[in-house]
C-alpha cells in the first residue's frame, strides 16, 4: 500500500482493501507510520541482543490482535506517535551510534511501504548494522518481497498449527497457512544462518563456520559477542494447554527446514488482562509443559535452537511504550 486516494491496503491476509489515508482496517492504523519506542532492547535471543542490546523500534498497531497479547498497548494502536520517513532513518542511525547490535523492526508489517525507503535512506547515510524483521508472520508474501535485499534476519512467530486455536485466540483461522507461506519466503531471502564476532573495541569479524551458535560461543569465548548476521529464527510461544499444538508446529518446521533455520521455544507467556471467556489462558505455564516441549524438540533433532529457563513469565519483559527514543 502507498499513500494515495486510489491505493488500498492488502499488506496482510486480512485483505481489508481500505484506503488508510481515509479509513481504518483491522489494524486500526492510518497510512502515516506510528511508533511507540526506539531503544536498546535486552530481551531478544542471545545472538540478537548480545550484551549490548538490539536497536528495537516498536511500531504501533497490529493486524492479528491476539487475545493474550503482552504488548496490547501498542498492538491495539492506543499508544503511538507519528514518525516521518526521515525521522525513522534518523532513529536507525541513532541506535547504531548508541551501540546497538542490529536494527530490530518490531511488528512492522503494516508499515512495510514506509519502512523500505527509510531503510534505503539509512543505508546511504551509513547504516551498517544487520536489520531484523520481527513479525507475527501474519503477513502477505508480496509484502515480504518488497523487503528483499533490505532485511538480514527474519524473526517470525509461528503461533498455531490448529485453525481452531488460531480462530479462538487471534480471529484468524487461516493463520498457519499464511505463516507457513511467509516463513518460506523469509527463508528464501535470508538463507542459512551466518554469524559475526563483535569485539570489545566495536570491530566486527565475519565467522565462516556453520557450527551451531552455542558451539561458536564456546569457540570465541572471551573474544567478544557472537551475533547473527543473516538467517531466520522462528519463535513459538508455548501457551497454557497448547503442548500438542506446539509439537505440531515444531514437527512441521523441522520437516520443512531441518537445521537450516533456528528455533526459539519461548516459555515467557504472561497472563495480562485475560478476558473471562478465556479462563484456560489465565495462568502461567507449568514447568512440566515446557520441559515436555523442549524434550520433544530434541527428539526431533533440533540442534539450532534457543530455550528459556527459570522464571521468565513476568511483566518485566514488557517494555514501557512511552515514546522513549523517538525524539
Amino acid at each position: 500500500m502507498e499513500t494515495g486516494a486510489d491505493q488500498v491496503c492488502r499488506l496482510c491476509p486480512r485483505n481489508c482493501g481500505v484506503d488508510r489515508a481515509n479509513a481504518r482496517g483491522v489494524c486500526g492504523q492510518p497510512d502515516a507510520l506510528r511508533a511507540a519506542r526506539a531503544a536498546l532492547h535486552m530481551w531478544e535471543e542471545p545472538c540478537i541482543s548480545g550484551s549490548s542490546g538490539s536497536g528495537a523500534v516498536f511500531f504501533s498497531g497490529c493486524q492479528l490482535h491476539c487475545v493474550y497479547c503482552q504488548n496490547d498497548g501498542i498492538a491495539n494502536g492506543s499508544v503511538g506517535w507519528t514518525v516521518s520517513g526521515q525521522q525513522l532513518c534518523d532513529l536507525f542511525l541513532r541506535l547504531q551510534e548508541q551501540g546497538a547490535n542490529n536494527i530490530n523492526l518490531v511488528t512492522p508489517d503494516i508499515y512495510a511501504p514506509q519502512i523500505v525507503p527509510a531503510l534505503e535512506l539509512a543505508r546511504r547515510h551509513g547504516l551498517e548494522l544487520p536489520v531484523v524483521y520481527n513479525t507475527s508472520s501474519y503477513v502477505c508474501v508480496d509484502t515480504l518481497k518488497r523487503l528483499e535485499g533490505l532485511i538480514d534476519i527474519y524473526l517470525p512467530d509461528v503461533k498455531y498449527y490448529s485453525p481452531k486455536r488460531s480462530m479462538r485466540y487471534s480471529h484468524a483461522p487461516d493463520y498457519f497457512e499464511a505463516a507457513c507461506a511467509a516463513v518460506e519466503e523469509m527463508a528464501r531471502q535470508a538463507g542459512r544462518a551466518r554469524f559475526y564476532l563483535r569485539r570489545a573495541d566495536g570491530g566486527r569479524e565475519d565467522i565462516a563456520s556453520e557450527e551451531p551458535f552455542a558451539a561458536l560461543e564456546e569457540t570465541y569465548a572471551g573474544q567478544g559477542q557472537v551475533l547473527m548476521k543473516q538467517g531466520v529464527i522462528v519463535r513459538h510461544l508455548l501457551l497454557p494447554g497448547g503442548l500438542t499444538d506446539a509439537k505440531n508446529v515444531l514437527k512441521y518446521l523441522f520437516t520443512a527446514y531441518q537445521n537450516t533455520i533456528y528455533y526459539s521455544i519461548l516459555s515467557q507467556y504472561t497472563p495480562v488482562n485475560i478476558l473471562p471467556q478465556y479462563p484456560e489462558l489465565n495462568r502461567t505455564l507449568r514447568r512440566s509443559e515446557y520441559r515436555a516441549l523442549v524434550d520433544y524438540a530434541a527428539g526431533l533433532g533440533i540442534e539450532n535452537g534457543f530455550i528459556q529457563e527459570g522464571g521468565t513469565a513476568k511483566e518485566s519483559f514488557i517494555p514501557q511504550f512511552d515514546g522513549t527514543g523517538l525524539s
